[in-house]
C-alpha cells in the first residue's frame, strides 16, 4: 500500500492571505499572525537577506544575526547559488498543485519528488536499521534528508498530532534548520545532523528506552538531534578562542559551539512559533531542556558524563520512572549518536572519517595561512586519517560505547562494538600498508642515480629518525578535540 503524507487543506471559500511568505523552498507565515485573517503590519516577519526577525521578539533577532555574521563575507559571493541550491520539492508541489486554492481531501500532497519517492520511502521503512545509508537517502531526497527524515520520525511517533503542531510552522522550522547548517563544511553539515537523528531514533527504539520514555522525551530527543550542531562554523572551540571570535566572547570561552547551537535552535523555534500555542512556562522549559541535551555533546566534558554514567551503572540505581534520570539517559543517547561514526559499517564509517579529518585539515590550513599555532590533529602534513581515527576510537568512542552496552545490552550495542573493532583493525591495516610503501620507496630513491641523490636520501632518513625520537607525531588524541 502506498504511504504518503498529507498536509492540512485550506478552505475553498477563504482567499490566500497576502502575508504568506516564501523562504527558499517552503511557505512561511508570520509567527504572530493567524493563518487566515488580516495581517498586522507591525507583527509581520521581516526579512533582510538571510536574517529573519519579528518586531515582537528581539531575542530571536539577536540570535539570528549572530548566527549569520560569521559567514556573511564567505557567503556573499555564492549567494546566487545558495538561493537555488536546495529548491525543495515541496515548493514545486505548492506551485503545481491546487493546495492553496483548495485541494480535495482525498488528493495527497507528496513531500518527495515523484522521481525519488519510491526509493526514499523504501528506505524510510527501514529507518531503524543500523546500516541505514544516510548519504544515499540525502541524494534520494534531493539534498533534503534532514527535513524529510525528521518530519517522518515526528509523524511516525504521532507527535505532530499529539502536541498539535502546526504543519506549516513545523515544515518551515525544519527547512530553516537544514538551511542553517553550512553545506560547505565537509563534516558538520545537515547530512551529519540527519545521521545523528537517525542514530538517535535507533537508540529510542531500544527496549530500555522504548518502554520508559514519554512522548515529550521523544520529541525533545529528536529535535535536539536535528539541531545539535546548528550553525557550526567548521572550526573547533580553541580556534574561536585564539582568534577572539565573537562567539567565544559571547559565551565566555565555555562550551562555545554547543551554546551557539542551542541558542540558534531557540531562535528558530521562536521565529517560527512552533511551540507558541503552548503555555509560556512549558515552552521555556522545553527550551532549557533542549539546551541541556545539546550542551552534553561538548566533548571536553566527556569524562564528567562518562564518570557519572559509570557510577550509576556500578550502583545499579538508574530509575527511568524518574524524569531526571530519563533526561540523563537522553543526554547519553545523544552523545552516543553524535560520535557513532566509528560504530557504523566500514563503507559508511570510512566516509565519515575522511570527512571529519578533512574538516580538521582545513582548519589547520587556515591556521598556517594566518601564522597561527596549528591545532592538534589539524596538520595534514603530520597526521593521517588512520592515526586520528584509531586514537579517537581508543580514547573517546570505545569507553563510551562500552558503558552504553552495559546499560543496554542488546543486539544493537554488540553490533556497534563489533563494527568499531573491525573498523579500528581496518585503519590499522591501512596504516601498515602505507608505512610499508614508504619504506619500500626509500631505498629505490637512494639507489636511483647520482651520489647527490643518495646523500639526500640519507639526510631525509636521518631527519625522520630525529622526528620519531622527538615524539612530535604522537597518536594520542587530546580530550579537548571533538569529532562530533
Amino acid at each position: 500500500m502506498e504511504v504518503c503524507y498529507q498536509l492540512p487543506v485550506l478552505p475553498l471559500d477563504r482567499p490566500v492571505p497576502k502575508h504568506v511568505l516564501s523562504r527558499r523552498g517552503a511557505i512561511s507565515f508570520s509567527s504572530s499572525s493567524s493563518l487566515f485573517g488580516a495581517p498586522d503590519p507591525r507583527q509581520l516577519s521581516q526579512r533582510r537577506g538571510a536574517i529573519s526577525y519579528d518586531s515582537s521578539d528581539q531575542t530571536a533577532l539577536y540570535i539570528r544575526m549572530l548566527a549569520r555574521l560569521s559567514c556573511a563575507s564567505a557567503s556573499a559571493s555564492s549567494e546566487p547559488e545558495r538561493r537555488v541550491h536546495r529548491l525543495l520539492s515541496f515548493q514545486r508541489y505548492l506551485h503545481s498543485s491546487r493546495l492553496l486554492r483548495g485541494v480535495p481531501q482525498q488528493i495527497p500532497v507528496h513531500i518527495l519528488d515523484e522521481d525519488y519517492t519510491g526509493q526514499a520511502r523504501c528506505m524510510l521503512e527501514k529507518v531503524g536499521n543500523w546500516n541505514f545509508d544516510i548519504f544515499l537517502f540525502d541524494r534520494l531526497t534531493n539534498g533534503n534528508g534532514l527535513i524529510t527524515l525528521t518530519f517522518h520520525l515526528l509523524n511516525q511517533y504521532g507527535l505532530v498530532e499529539l502536541f498539535q503542531l502546526d504543519m506549516v510552522r513545523l515544515w518551515r522550522f525544519l527547512v530553516m534548520v537544514q538551511e542553517d547548517y553550512h553545506s560547505e563544511n565537509p563534516y558538520h553539515n545537515a547530512v551529519h545532523a540527519a545521521d545523528v537523528t537517525q542514530a538517535m531514533y535507533c537508540y529510542l527504539q531500544e527496549p530500555m528506552l522504548a518502554k520508559s520514555l514519554t512522548s515529550y522525551d521523544i520529541l525533545l530527543g529528536l529535535i535536539a538531534a536535528a539541531t545539535h550542531d546548528l550553525g557550526h562554523p567548521g572550526v573547533n572551540q580553541p580556534f574561536l578562542i585564539k582568534t577572539d571570535h565573537y562567539l567565544a566572547t559571547l559565551y565566555r570561552n565555555t562550551s562555545v559551539l554547543e551554546n551557539h547551537h542551542w541558542k540558534s535552535a531557540v531562535g528558530l523555534l521562536r521565529e517560527t512559533g512552533l511551540f507558541s500555542h503552548l503555555p509560556p512556562e512549558d515552552s521555556l522549559s522545553l527550551e532549557r531542556e533542549l539546551g541541556s541535551l545539546i550542551l552534553a555533546t561538548d566533548i571536553s566534558r566527556q569524562n564528567d558524563y562518562l564518570s557519572r554514567f559509570r557510577m550509576h551503572l556500578d550502583q545499579d540505581n538508574l530509575c527511568l520512572s524518574n524524569a531526571s534520570h530519563r533526561h540523563f539517559i537522553l543526554q547519553m543517547a545523544l552523545k552516543c549518536a553524535d560520535i557513532c561514526n566509528p560504530c557504523r559499517p566500514w563503507e559508511l564509517s570510512k566516509q565519515w572519517s575522511e570527512k571529519v579529518t578533512e574538516e580538521f585539515f582545513q582548519q589547520g590550513d587556515i591556521e598556517k595561512k594566518h601564522k597561527l599555532e596549528v591545532s592538534p590533529l589539524c596538520d595534514r602534513d603530520a597526521n593521517s586519517v588512520g592515526n586520528i581515527q584509531i586514537g579517537f576510537m581508543t580514547y573517546v568512542a570505545e569507553p563510551l560505547f562500552a558503558e552504553w552496552a552495559r546499560f543496554s545490552d542488546t543486539r544493537l550495542s554488540q553490533t556497534m562494538l563489533g563494527h568499531m573493532g573491525l573498523n579500528k583493525a581496518s585503519w590499522g591495516g591501512l596504516q601498515q600498508e602505507q608505512t610499508s610503501v614508504s619504506e619500500e620507496a626509500e631505498p629505490s630513491t637512494a639507489s636511483a642515480g647520482t651520489e647527490d641523490a643518495a646523500a639526500a636520501a640519507a639526510a631525509r632518513k636521518q631527519g625522520s629518525t630525529a622526528t620519531a625520537a622527538g615524539g612530535t607525531r604522537s597518536k594520542e588524541i587530546p580530550q579537548g578535540n571533538r569529532e562530533s
